[in-house]
């Protein structure tokens, strides 16, 4: 009796993970991510941005329930954001929402932590801090992590003792429990798009533009990438646009301002498509950490020259449509094979092969757009914010009918074991230089490779009785 329920209990949290190729997820509105439909631009830049808290969230919420206390609620289990700059995703402090295993309550306030009927806590991991950790833990209750950033946002995040605090999390490694890797890609129709015509691209080039694109207006980061660019411009021109080795001034007034960087503004995606090659490089190196740097060169045509995720391969649409820094011994052997192909326009097109009819050959990606359970800006399906939630919700509806099962019959159903996030939820690696060794960087150069946190966070994981170790060189 006790093997059977644990099965069942094992099988509907089963159904909660979004990892699994038989998820039923995959029909209806969420198969259209994967498939042949149509793309349609949306250029007030919202693909490029993350979901918004106040966004559609489909058939996941009833909106205009009532808020803990009420008859209706006061039986649910309640989800408590301890990052309440997520929230609140509709008016008032507290909504009932409606996910696959029953209803739950979604609250931000904080008077509700110590009720028993308080569930869950949620929190962002941009925002967590140690010294905001809701002490003394109770151990009637979950702790969710939704941090889809890279450890550049919260390195603690990145040791195993940070993440170890949390039961569920969110993250974009396809290890964790519920798994964002492509937070950044609407779906395999995006990625067709049709390139601009090479005559375009090879008269921009007799205007005296480079062959090579750089954007990028955040500097010193982990990944060491402006230290690799600037290598890389001695050996093939490199048109600038960023705060970050700026050379060139961007075209027009609005174009100057970063925050257009990140959207899908017209303008923008024109200027950006008149480059064959963009170097795609991301602020930290994580196993599945890829964002729009990678996607959108891939959607206006231009072959990304990228540096991030060490997994990437997984995820491209074919075996030959990104050029991997990776994979030459210097940036001067990069320039080489760049030029190669700017001048071989055969060879170069070899790398856009993935936006002609069966041109995306990649099982595993089309697999993964069609089975996740969650869009990015799709009417018909929640954003990953809420889809996070219900989420948690079911887990928590099932953690709790395991509860009773073990109160019913203590000695035939066994306590079920709680369940700890693992160091691969966050998955990176200890940041190297971008090129060479760090014992050759001058003493001048400066580069971000540490990410030592504030004293306070540091004093305060002294109460939560965890030491994180630093990187050996940090």
């Amino acid at each position: 009796m006790a093997a059977r329920y644990t099965e069942a209990v094992l099988a509907a949290l089963g159904v909660l993970s979004v990892c699994s190729a038989s998820s039923s997820s995959g029909s209806g509105a969420s198969g259209k991510a994967g498939g042949e439909a149509e793309w349609a631009e949306p250029w007030d830049g919202a693909v490029f941005r993350p979901p918004a808290a106040l966004g559609a969230v489909g058939m996941t919420r009833g909106l205009g329930s009532p808020p803990p206390g009420n008859a209706e609620t006061v039986d649910l289990p309640v989800l408590l954001w301890w990052s309440p700059g997520l929230f609140p995703h509709f008016p008032g402090d507290s909504e009932r929402i409606e996910c696959a295993l029953g209803a739950c309550v979604a609250s931000r306030d904080r008077r509700a932590r110590a009720d028993p009927r308080t569930r869950a806590l949620l929190f962002y991991g941009t925002d967590f801090r140690a010294a905001d950790a809701p002490l003394p833990r109770l151990a009637h209750q979950s702790w969710a992590l939704l941090h889809e950033e890279s450890p550049l946002n919260n390195f603690l995040l990145s040791h195993g003792p940070g993440i170890r605090l949390f039961n569920l999390t969110a993250t974009f490694s396809r290890h964790s429990d519920y798994p964002l890797p492509l937070q950044w890609l609407p779906g395999a129709a995006y990625l067709r798009r049709p390139a601009p015509p090479l005559r375009e691209r090879a008269e921009w080039r007799r205007r005296g533009y480079a062959p090579l694109l750089y954007l990028q207006s955040h500097c010193d980061v982990p990944s060491d990438r402006d230290r690799y660019v600037r290598e890389l411009m001695r050996y093939i021109p490199v048109d600038s646009y960023g705060k970050c080795l700026q050379n060139r001034e961007p075209p027009t007034v609005r174009l100057q301002d970063t925050a257009t960087a990140t959207t899908e503004d017209p303008e923008l995606m024109a200027f950006l498509s008149r480059y064959k090659f963009h170097l795609a490089m991301e602020n930290a190196i994580c196993n599945d950490y890829m964002t729009e740097k990678l996607w959108r060169p891939m959607h206006l045509g231009a072959v990304p020259v990228y540096r991030g995720s060490p997994s990437v391969r997984d995820w491209m649409p074919n075996n030959h449509s990104v050029i991997l820094i990776d994979d030459f011994e210097s940036p001067q052997k990069l320039a080489e094979f760049i030029d190669f192909l700017d001048k071989n326009d055969e060879e170069y097109m070899k790398y856009l092969a993935y936006k002609q009819p069966g041109g995306i050959t990649n099982q595993f990606l089309l697999d993964n757009l069609e089975h996740r359970e969650w869009g990015v800006n799709d009417p018909m399906l929640p954003n990953y914010l809420n889809g996070f939630e219900c989420f948690v919700c079911d887990h928590e509806l099932a953690r709790l009918d395991a509860e009773k099962a073990h109160e019913s019959s203590p000695r035939d159903i066994p306590v079920l074991e709680p369940h700890i996030a693992q160091l691969s939820h966050m998955d990176c690696p200890v940041p190297t230089p971008g090129f060479g060794k760090v014992e050759e960087i001058p003493e001048n150069d400066r580069v971000s490779l540490c990410s030592p946190g504030s004293p306070g966070d540091q004093a305060s994981l002294e109460l939560i009785e965890i030491r994180l170790p630093l990187p050996p060189h940090c």
